[in-house]
């Protein structure tokens, strides 16, 4: 049992025996908020799918999505992809929040890192990490020509509030700058947003979503360390695949997930075959026959 599962059971007895103590009714707003806490962590665990049996499945998940091969037609891309994953999010009722969004010149975003939480986030997700190619007439062309671009997706798990090690400051590169959303609009009316460099990997992670510069510092620190860990079991146990997408460029190859809109409509999946060519259905976040197929496939 791992140890999520564990502070799941711990969090149920605490609040079985918080139940049976007789003045448990006295504070009816409290008592009625711990039995639909106590309903949820019960739903949450019999609904554990029998292939949620990774040690961070149950954790929240980090995704990032970057643009690749294909400028702003890349750019564009990434942005639809961005919009998928919170669709996604929003039909499973998981929580989001955009942690860093970089946004392109002319339209949509060269890259984006958002968190996910809810039961099995992660364990959800994990099998997104990859390149997803596009295929469409290029609504930026002026000859209507078919274009093929490429997006990464990257998805790592937050474990950041289990690791008990601290990153000296000396191996670190802090900036702060000032943040700006899609269109150019001003997310903070301070320097606040935080990009921290790990100098001796070069693991960078931005972060402006929090309205202090502190909030962002931990934030953007909570994932390198995720990061950082992740990377350190990889390294030990040869096990990439299992906790994290490999590093590889978003260009040709390696695409795990095709999503074709000219000549014909299909989206593929290229490690189970899976095809679909209710391609709008996906782009708006019905990816759970997708997903599923691939977590079954081993």
């Amino acid at each position: 049992m791992n140890s999520k599962n564990i502070n799941s059971n711990n969090e149920l007895m605490k609040i079985q025996r918080e139940m049976s103590k007789p003045g448990f009714w006295q504070n009816k707003e409290r008592a009625a908020d711990l039995i639909k806490k106590y309903h949820q962590l019960k739903l949450q665990q019999e609904k554990k799918p029998y292939f949620f049996k990774g040690q961070y499945d149950n954790n929240p998940a980090i995704l990032t999505i970057s643009a690749g091969t294909g400028g702003t037609e890349a750019c564009d891309w990434a942005q639809i992809l961005l919009r998928m994953y919170l669709r996604y999010a929003e039909q499973k009722k998981f929580k989001t929040s955009i942690v860093n969004i970089n946004s392109a010149q002319e339209a949509g975003i060269k890259s984006a890192t958002i968190k996910i939480c809810g039961p099995y986030a992660f364990g959800w997700l994990k099998t997104e990490s990859g390149i997803h190619r596009l295929v469409r007439i290029s609504p930026f062309d002026a000859d209507k020509l078919r274009h093929t671009s490429f997006a990464l997706v990257e998805v790592i798990p937050e474990i950041s509030q289990n690791l008990n090690f601290d990153i000296p400051e000396k191996d670190l590169k802090i900036e702060v700058f000032r943040a700006s959303g899609h269109g150019g609009q001003s997310v903070n009316t301070t320097d606040s947003a935080v990009r921290i460099t790990h100098l001796s990997t070069n693991i960078s992670v931005s972060c402006q979503n929090e309205r202090s510069q502190y909030q962002n510092k931990q934030e953007a620190l909570g994932i390198l360390k995720s990061r950082l860990q992740i990377m350190m079991q990889e390294q030990k146990a040869q096990k990439l695949s299992e906790i994290s997408t490999e590093h590889i460029g978003p260009g040709w190859g390696a695409q795990v997930r095709s999503y074709i809109l000219h000549p014909y409509k299909m989206v593929k999946d290229h490690r189970t075959g899976q095809k679909s060519s209710d391609v709008e259905a996906i782009l708006n976040g019905k990816l759970d026959s997708f997903i599923e197929k691939n977590l079954t496939k081993s």
